[in-house]
């Protein structure tokens, strides 16, 4: 329609708050929240130096607000965790261009939520084909070779906007009406739950006791629980040779300061010394498990303040789901299930764009293939099936 128009802005200050939370609905993770994204963008985490150039989309209908979706031009793909090396080396060895890429993410956030932001009462999956082709028409504009869509929490209406869609997994935790975490424990075989048992004591045993800093305690002193954040996040990726410092104190500051609802600390201290943590963000149903450090080394510290210590804090709480981040398979034995990640892709050179749809559709059955075969050596499964 001639009323409607997508801008292209280069700063998330070119919308207010107000009119960018607008959009946002009650399943929106506090990723998709104007401060969280204006905080990665003020502390210069995301911007160009960076390789996360803002590009956001932006549908309005005279001069209205009605969709939006957080974009960024990229010439690498560290930070997004949409790992599509594969696909860029592919199209590398066939002598096509894969980068620079238009990437609507939240930067550094595997998390699964909304990526494309509608106006309550307005169509949907109109807005999302607007916003599409809008990121179509820009790329070809620009000269950019490849538009993708990273963590959606469902591709059906990007597939219907011209979009492929790909699937990868992680490893989450579902609160299973537990009413305890000897509930819990109860789903896992005599021997695994005795190794839960003997990693949960370590701590206590340790002289290190563990808590979440939440609410009105975090909101009091949020630059001290913000620098803490940030002290630990640092001595983690400062002990790995691919670490990298994508996040910053400033960063740390703003979120904290705009978001108190919204982030925690799960501090585990000695004599009231903070020995460890981890850096979490929540909403009403959800624990989104980001970053950990320590500036101590003990056995089983990690999984204690990563894992056992939220998953107690989320039976009691009722919380429904904790993603405990990106990594791997030692959550498994630990109670967490596979789940479902998704990303939806577009090429505008049609040999790479057929090319890839081909080698999706083998690779979707091959990696839904891998998570029955998670499902199956799940032991809260296999202790209920003795």
């Amino acid at each position: 329609m001639a009323s409607e128009a997508v801008r292209v802005l280069s700063a998330l200050d070119e919308i207010a708050p107000a009119d960018w939370d607008a959009l946002l609905s009650p399943r929106s993770t506090p990723f998709l929240r104007h401060a969280w994204l204006h905080a990665l963008e003020r502390s210069g985490c995301a911007s160009s130096r960076n390789s996360w150039s803002p590009r956001h989309l932006a549908l309005y209908r005279r001069g209205k607000l009605i969709a939006a979706a957080p974009a960024y031009l990229r010439d690498d793909s560290d930070g997004d965790f949409g790992r599509d090396w594969d696909l860029a080396s592919a199209a590398s060895r066939a002598h096509l261009a894969y980068y620079p890429k238009l990437t609507v993410s939240v930067p550094f956030t595997p998390c699964s939520g909304e990526r494309i932001l509608v106006a309550p009462g307005e169509d949907r999956s109109a807005c999302v084909a607007r916003i599409v082709e809008a990121a179509r028409d820009l790329c070809a504009r620009e000269g950019w070779p490849t538009f993708q869509v990273l963590f959606p929490e469902g591709t059906a209406e990007l597939e219907s906007a011209g979009m492929a869609a790909r699937v990868s997994f992680q490893f989450h935790w579902r609160n299973d009406r537990y009413r305890s975490m000897d509930d819990f424990l109860a789903r896992f075989n005599s021997k695994r739950r005795h190794m839960l048992k003997r990693e949960m004591s370590a701590a206590a045993a340790q002289g290190i006791s563990i808590r979440t800093v939440r609410g009105e305690e975090l909101a009091r002193d949020w630059k001290k629980w913000a620098r803490a954040a940030h002290a630990l996040h640092r001595s983690t990726v400062d002990k790995l040779m691919w670490g990298r410092r994508w996040l910053n104190e400033s960063f740390y500051l703003l979120a904290f300061e705009k978001m108190p609802d919204a982030v925690e600390v799960v501090a585990a201290e000695r004599e009231g010394k903070l020995v460890a943590g981890a850096f979490n963000v929540a909403s009403g149903e959800r624990l989104y498990g980001r970053y950990w450090g320590c500036f101590e080394e003990h056995p089983f510290l990690h999984f204690n303040v990563c894992y056992y210590h939220s998953i107690a804090d989320c039976i009691a709480r009722g919380v429904q789901v904790f993603e405990g981040g990106a990594g791997g398979e030692h959550k498994l034995p630990r109670g967490f299930l596979p789940a479902l990640t998704h990303s939806a892709h577009l090429f505008l050179d049609p040999r790479l764009d057929r090319a890839v749809r081909d080698h999706l559709r083998g690779e979707t059955e091959a990696r839904k293939e891998s998570v029955a075969r998670y499902v199956a050596q799940s032991p809260i499964f296999k202790a209920e099936a003795r």
